[in-house]
């Protein structure tokens, strides 16, 4: 987007995108809601500049983006690359704000259309920039709790070999659509588990060393998803101690389903 024209589009991502093309410095998004900053996420705003984009927002705009394993795991990945900071707002803008170097655009989603009203004056430009700044650096950071895809993957594919790996980029991608499956990052852990016949000891130790979620937790969802026959477990023997437990899925249409649609089955075994 040219500095001195609007923009209107039905994806307030590409249109954030846009805006942030107005200079090379740092910039900063200001008082997105969930839905921008979901789609800001989904966009890889930052990747493709030299300086940061500091995302200035609610805190219950955050931590109901940190809620969504795909979009927090996303979000993760480009804080650690340096390309987003997240921080809270004490005060919110009254309006979502793109503020870069060269304008400041006001972003307006209205149902399905977005537009972005843009303004290059200098004085206000330099204001805005002053103002924005000064409340990023005193806001206090927002600390996502998700570990990065890229780290989940890698670990994964130690941890438990590459065939899971595999079926949890195929199960993840499902889960990236608008419309798909609203499973939870344990639930999916477990489905690919269970596909790949792995240990529940196995699959809990690596999610809480990845940072998924803790042992108990895998415990619990196991024994909640084994109770509704999403999954069922089979006795290992093992030298010392009491049997572990092998993970398989508990239903035909869940063995017959592709990694692809193994959420969207599990959904519905769930509902």
């Amino acid at each position: 987007m040219c500095p001195e024209s609007n923009v209107l589009d039905d994806d307030v991502g590409q249109v954030i995108a846009s805006a942030l093309q107005s200079g090379s410095g740092t910039a900063y998004v200001v008082d997105p809601t969930a839905s921008m900053v979901r789609s800001l996420v989904e966009a890889g705003v930052g990747t493709d500049r030299s300086a940061s984009v500091g995302v200035l927002a609610d805190r219950s705009v955050l931590k109901r983006m940190a809620e969504e394993f795909p979009v927090a795991t996303a979000a993760a990945e480009l804080v650690e690359g340096g390309a987003i900071e997240l921080r809270v707002a004490e005060a919110t803008a009254g309006n979502a704000l793109v503020v870069t170097e060269g304008s400041v655009v006001a972003v307006v989603d209205i149902e399905e259309r977005v537009a972005g009203l843009v303004t290059d004056d200098e004085a206000f430009v330099a204001e805005a920039n002053g103002t924005y700044r000064e409340r990023f650096e005193a806001a206090e950071p927002f600390t996502l709790r998700t570990p990065a895809l890229s780290a989940v993957r890698t670990s994964l594919e130690t941890e438990l070999g590459e065939e899971v790996r595999s079926d949890f980029d195929a199960v993840f991608e499902s889960l990236e659509a608008r419309e798909g499956p609203d499973l939870d990052e344990v639930v999916v852990s477990l489905l690919v588990a269970a596909r790949n016949d792995v240990l529940l000891y196995d699959v809990s130790k690596w999610g809480e060393d990845a940072g998924i979620a803790s042992k108990a937790t895998f415990s619990r969802t196991k024994t909640e998803l084994e109770e509704r026959g999403v999954i069922e477990t089979e006795k290992v023997p093992i030298d010392v101690g009491r049997p572990r437990l092998r993970l398989r899925l508990g239903d035909e249409r869940l063995r017959e389903a592709s990694p692809e649609d193994l959420a969207a089955v599990a959904a519905e075994l769930l509902a």
